[in-house]
């Protein structure tokens, strides 16, 4: 008599693919949430006329709000450290800019720079350029 054998493949195939699902589920994955982070980046920087990546307590920060809002413009802005995805919006704003420092300021999808570069765009009439006010 033949002894039947029976493969325990099929078996092992599903733990082995359940314990994938468990894994993968477990805490955020950080290529998705990277990936999120920089659709969001480029989402706000060309959907909003004037877009400043910001934190709140950040003087720099500030004195760019500020430049718009004398101009009475209304920007988008995020503020990072309020955010829970905050350093990997920033880490987009490395690889994108090349620059992880606030703020970061983006008028019509074109980047202005920070603080420092967004008064001088103003004092020089780059931004009211960009603004359409020339």
């Amino acid at each position: 008599m033949k002894k039947k054998i029976t493969s325990n493949k099929p078996f092992l195939l599903l733990v082995l693919w359940i314990s994938c699902l468990i894994m993968t589920s477990i805490g955020p994955n950080p290529t998705l949430a990277v990936n999120s982070a920089s659709a969001y980046v480029q989402n706000v920087v060309y959907s909003n006329k004037i877009a400043i990546f910001s934190k709140s307590y950040c003087p720099y920060s500030m004195r760019a709000k500020r430049i718009f809002s004398e101009l009475n413009e209304n920007p988008f802005v995020v503020e990072l450290d309020l955010r829970e995805d905050g350093s990997h919006i920033q880490n987009v704003l490395l690889d994108l800019v090349g620059q992880m420092t606030v703020p970061q300021v983006f008028v019509n999808g074109k980047h202005i720079g920070g603080s420092d570069d967004t008064k001088i765009a103003l004092l020089n009439g780059q931004l009211q350029n960009l603004l359409g006010r020339a």
